[in-house]
C-alpha cells in the first residue's frame, strides 16, 4: 500500500522547511512574517537546555520573529539561537519533532500527526543532514491549504470517512 498519509506529512513539513529557508536567507522574512512552531520536547534529535526540557515535559511553542540568530535549515532539522531568560542558547529541532506551525501574519497553519513511523525514521537517521539549499524556485514549491480564516489546516479535513 502507498503511505499516502505520510507522504502529504512529509510534503507539508516541506512547507514548513521552504518557510525557515526564506527566514535564515539574508533577506530575512518578508514584511511582517513570523512564525509560532510548536515541537515535542522529548522527540529524538531535539536538542534543548535541560531546564526548558524539565519546563516542558512534552511541548514547546517557539516564536521567529525579531530576536533570532544564526538559524541552520537543513534537510532533517533546523537550529536556532533563541533567547531565554535573556541568555542566548542554541536549539536543534527535527522535522519531525514539529506538531504545529502557524505564521500569524498571514493566518497560515498546519497541524502535523506523530506516528510511530516518525520516531522511527528519526532514530534511525534516514535523513544526510546536509544543508537544504537556501532557495528554493517557486515552480517546485509544494502548495498547501490555505486557511482563510484563523484556523489551522489538519489532514483530518482531507480523510475519507
Amino acid at each position: 500500500m502507498i503511505g499516502y498519509e505520510q507522504l502529504m506529512q512529509d510534503a507539508l513539513r516541506s512547507v514548513v522547511r521552504a518557510a525557515l529557508q526564506e527566514a535564515a536567507s539574508p533577506r530575512g522574512l518578508p514584511g511582517k512574517h513570523h512564525f509560532y512552531i510548536t515541537f515535542r520536547t522529548h522527540a529524538p534529535g531535539v536538542i534543548i537546555p535541560d531546564h526548558l526540557r524539565a519546563r516542558y515535559p512534552d511541548e514547546m511553542t517557539i516564536v521567529l520573529e525579531h530576536q533570532f540568530w544564526d538559524l541552520e535549515v537543513y534537510a532533517d532539522r533546523f537550529r536556532v539561537i533563541l533567547k531565554f531568560s535573556g541568555q542566548p542558547q542554541p536549539i536543534t529541532i527535527p522535522l519531525q519533532a514539529i506538531t504545529r506551525f502557524f505564521d500569524p501574519s498571514v493566518k497560515f497553519g498546519l497541524q502535523f500527526e506523530q506516528h510511530v513511523n516518525d520516531e522511527a525514521r528519526m532514530a534511525s537517521g534516514d535523513d544526510a543532514g546536509h544543508p537544504a539549499p537556501r532557495e528554493t524556485p517557486a515552480a517546485e514549491a509544494p502548495s498547501a491549504p490555505i486557511a482563510s480564516d484563523n484556523s489551522v489546516v489538519s489532514l483530518d479535513a482531507f480523510r475519507k470517512k
